[in-house]
């Protein structure tokens, strides 16, 4: 399996159905009134963490995610549909950034954890609502609310009780495969592990605890060298460490001296967490130089396990200290930064630009005032008088003034070409 720990996707939420201007037309009913229905809302779209990922690698394959627009509004006071949200699912321990900002807008911790990223439209109100003792009879009704489109990354940092450390061949793969259900791919090569293994190991209790096997941690790791670069982030996040010796190497405590230096030039957290220290593949040492290395590791304050990931040699008494250590140990807590997300809700669209393309015609754009004009008929003076108002408010007609527009000029707004008279209505 391909292992993907970082993807850059794409998310729109729906935009809001527009709302309609419609009348109660029945045979014996007289002055029916307004009965133009709502708009349906837009789908919003959520991350939602899942425990059952352990890769990001889906993304690759998908990076455009859009919610579905509510449906507008009907005659007879009918309301559109609203659209169902959205919900992409996430491994748990992904980060998620706003690429605009920056900032880190979530992280996914717990198993079904839902966060929102993009609020979708409100859907606009049909003229009923615009009914009044003084107006009965409203010529208008709202656009829908626009979706919200960002641009996030996700980053994953594999979320594990306990994390296995190691050179490569120490036996890590062939130990979690022991303890626990996970089939890693086992060879007496270098680098057999080229992805993260999460195996789950059950307690005495009934419950069970996660273990990861971290690859490529060799010397340099922490200035890129090998994959420990790209892996050591996955560590960040465990309760303490299971640092594998493999004992038949020629100097297994200066192996165990390197990948602890890797560790704190990674940060200083990493090079705090707790150790449990394990000799493996006792089966092919010999009792005297196994006693060697014990005392070697005794004279730096270290008491080892000394274990067979093969023949599985006092592996049930490492799987009792393990299962003590996470009882005790508690889960480390989260130092990421998460920035308060306001764009996640914001489907505010005010901005506005005057454009002059010609001596006597003038253009404006801008994603409410464009809405507007979508929901308007340029045959009702009614309309087109709430539209004026409208510009007024935003301050499109000051602006308008100040590059020069003349009485009798063109304003073009969305599909509407109007004829400019100050201080009178659109004509």
């Amino acid at each position: 399996m391909q292992f993907i720990d970082k993807a850059n996707i794409k998310i729109s939420s729906g935009k809001g159905g527009n709302g309609v201007v419609a009348w109660r037309r029945e045979k014996f009913v007289d002055r029916g009134g307004p009965a133009g229905g709502d708009g349906g809302n837009g789908g919003s779209v959520y991350l939602i963490a899942d425990e059952g990922m352990s890769t990001l690698m889906d993304f690759t394959y998908r990076s455009i995610f859009k919610a579905d627009n509510g449906e507008n509004g009907f005659k007879k006071s009918m309301h559109g549909k609203s659209a169902k949200d959205l919900y992409i699912k996430v491994p748990t321990g992904t980060l998620v950034r706003d690429l605009k900002t920056g900032n880190i807008i979530a992280d996914m911790t717990e198993h079904e954890q839902k966060v929102l990223v993009a609020k979708g439209g409100k859907g606009g109100r049909g003229n009923t609502h615009f009914c009044t003792p003084q107006n009965r009879a409203p010529q208008y009704c709202e656009p829908g609310e626009p979706g919200i489109e960002r641009n996030l990354q996700l980053e994953l940092k594999l979320i594990a009780d306990v994390g296995l450390l190691g050179f490569p061949n120490a036996g890590k793969s062939t130990f979690i495969s022991r303890v626990s259900a996970a089939k890693a791919k086992i060879a007496d090569y270098p680098f057999t592990t080229i992805v993260p293994n999460l195996g789950v190991v059950r307690k005495s209790s009934g419950d069970g605890y996660v273990i990861a096997d971290i690859p490529g941690l060799i010397e340099g790791a922490s200035e890129g060298v090998g994959l420990g670069h790209d892996f050591l982030r996955h560590v960040e996040r465990c309760r303490f460490l299971l640092h594998i010796v493999d004992g038949t190497e020629e100097n297994p405590l200066n192996n165990y001296k390197i990948i602890n230096n890797e560790l704190a030039k990674y940060s200083d957290r990493l090079a705090n967490l707790f150790q449990i220290v394990a000799i493996n593949k006792i089966d092919s040492i010999e009792p005297e130089k196994l006693e060697e290395l014990k005392a070697e590791f005794k004279s730096i304050g270290i008491t080892p396990y000394c274990i067979s990931a093969v023949t599985g040699e006092n592996i049930e008494e490492l799987k009792h200290e393990l299962e003590n250590k996470v009882n005790t140990i508690p889960k480390p807590i989260s130092e990421v930064n998460i920035e308060e997300d306001l764009d996640a809700t914001n489907n505010d669209d005010n901005y506005w630009e005057v454009q002059k393309i010609d001596k006597n015609t003038y253009i404006v754009n801008g994603g409410k005032i464009i809405r507007i004009s979508q929901v308007t008929d340029q045959r009702s003076t009614e309309q087109v008088i709430r539209l004026q108002k409208t510009m007024t408010a935003m301050g499109i007609m000051t602006e308008l003034k100040r590059i020069g527009i003349q009485n009798g000029d063109t304003v073009i707004v969305g599909k509407l070409e109007l004829e400019y008279w100050e201080d009178e209505v659109y004509k």
